[in-house]
């Protein structure tokens, strides 16, 4: 901030004049852009989507003034995969990277691999650095990079945030969940200081960690200059495991599930109807059917809690009318593993899973000069997409060999409903420990089209009319199926794709 603006700042009534001076400064600028990823939050773990357990209304209250996405997809059903997306506009079939890092298969023994029908291929550890990412795209027309929070694009150092494109890395490194002293080895919880985080210096013990990120942002936010644009990619690491909260606000959700009675229903099942009548069933899976989980439901609070503190800080800067707000995460709820905390339904499973539940998630645009507030977009997008949609809304140009799979989604946040951005796919060749197999998918209109790579079936089915994918359509609808499963096979091949292989060594349970 120059020294006028601090000077304003002391005179009574300063704050509204120096933001609004702030603000008539901006709208001759390039928009600033805060790009904020939820680890782990399902689609149905927000209150616009039909949460009445969590409570959500700082996201809400985003969704509202900008554009929801109800068919909006990560690019993949679990983390790094979907970070590294982000950040290039490439699928990850076509970065080799299809788990997260290092992979859940990697490190076993032979003896522990016995158990899997198939080998996951071999995949990068690190998002490579000659990968033109979101953040050096806005770097290069000269925006202040900033990042905050998970990272987990790579292993090595020489690959974290600063040497990708960001100004300020805090807090970003290999972990892809908090490293707190957990309860359970006599800490405060993961999430509280100390962090032993090599990019986060330590608070006050006990301080909570989606706060200081929270804080981090805010900071950044105040004194960004105002001749200057940003970019701020807050990362949060909630709501990942484990599942450690605010004792005070663990409390109310307890208090909350007793009074909605909840705390006397059975949460977990292996008898749900589709998985009772599915033809192939894994062997590895539980699914809870409800959300209940007070601790999980107040890790949430403090993330939405954190997200009002930022979007505050924008209007209380003067940056809100020129700022674009993006919201996502990076897959599914963790439904049928891990302790199982949340519940996707009405979607089918959780993270790991190509269907609905671990795909499909929150996604908003919100930006005042140019998305009507309270809009609601149905056609379905991915988030390769955000690399060169965020550079249009910029009036930047885009970077059409970097960004390969992504489609810019101008048109619909401009009111073209009839804009289609073509079909999207999905590539998982691994076991993520959640009762998944490797698999691959396509979704085409109101169509999607599932392939299980162990034994090659596929399952088809029309989400306009079944959100919950209980009707497998293949056998009723063999012509549309064979169309997608080509079109599959041909995406993979454009991009590829690195494939599993037989296990010689697989022993049957």
């Amino acid at each position: 901030m120059n020294i006028l603006n601090k000077h304003l700042l002391t005179l009574a009534g300063g704050v509204t004049l120096a933001a609004n001076m702030l603000h008539a400064a901006s709208d001759n600028r390039q928009p600033n852009v805060v790009f904020i990823m939820v680890d782990d939050y399902g689609w149905a773990d927000v209150g616009y989507n039909g949460s009445r357990f969590y409570e959500t209304p700082n996201i809400d209250r985003l969704a509202s003034e900008g554009m929801i996405f109800t068919d909006g997809y990560a690019a993949a059903s679990i983390s790094s995969p979907s970070r590294v997306s982000l950040m290039t506009g490439k699928y990850p079939a076509r970065t080799g990277i299809t788990d997260w890092i290092p992979g859940y298969q990697y490190g076993l023994k032979p003896e522990q691999l016995k158990q899997y029908k198939m080998l996951a291929p071999e995949m990068p550890l690190n998002m490579p650095l000659e990968e033109v990412t979101m953040a050096e795209a806005f770097k290069e027309h000269g925006y202040a990079t900033y990042h905050v929070g998970k990272w987990h694009c790579a292993e090595d150092s020489l690959y974290y945030p600063q040497y990708q494109g960001f100004d300020v890395n805090i807090g970003g490194w290999l972990k892809g969940s908090p490293n707190g002293i957990r309860r359970s080895q006599g800490g405060k919880g993961a999430y509280c200081s100390p962090y032993r985080n090599p990019y986060l210096p330590d608070g006050p013990e006990g301080e909570f960690l989606t706060d200081r990120l929270g804080d981090e942002s805010i900071k950044l936010i105040k004194n960004s200059s105002a001749d200057k644009p940003f970019f701020l990619y807050l990362a949060f690491y909630a709501v990942h495991t484990p599942i450690e909260a605010k004792p005070e606000y663990v409390k109310y959700f307890k208090w909350k599930a007793q009074r909605m009675g909840l705390d006397t229903i059975v949460p977990f099942t292996r008898n749900l109807e589709w998985y009772k009548n599915a033809e192939y069933k894994a062997g590895h899976w539980k699914e809870r059917t409800i959300q209940s989980d007070a601790e999980y439901a107040a890790l949430i609070y403090s993330m939405d809690e954190n997200v009002g503190r930022v979007m505050q800080a924008l209007k209380d800067n003067g940056l809100d009318k020129n700022t674009i707000v993006c919201l996502l995460s990076d897959n599914g709820g963790l439904s049928t593993a891990e302790g199982s905390p949340t519940c996707n339904a009405p979607l089918r499973a959780g993270k790991g899973w190509l269907y609905e539940g671990g795909i499909r998630e929150p996604f908003i645009i919100k930006y005042p000069q140019m998305v009507e507030a309270g809009s609601v977009c149905h056609t379905p997008v991915v988030a390769v997409d955000f690399y060169p949609t965020l550079l249009d809304m910029a009036g930047l140009p885009l970077k059409s060999h970097q960004h390969v799979d992504g489609k810019s989604l101008l048109p619909l946040l401009k009111g073209d409903q009839a804009y289609d951005r073509g079909p999207i796919f999905f590539h998982y060749p691994h076991y993520g420990g959640k009762g998944d197999t490797p698999a691959g998918a396509v979704r085409m209109g109101d169509y999607k089209l599932i392939e299980f790579y162990e034994d090659g079936h596929v399952e088809l089915y029309n989400l306009k009319n079944d959100i919950s994918e209980t009707r497998d359509l293949s056998k009723t609808e063999k012509d549309k199926a064979a169309e997608m499963q080509k079109m599959l096979h041909r995406w993979r091949t454009d991009c590829n794709a690195k494939m599993p292989t037989r296990n010689p060594h697989y022993v049957p349970v």
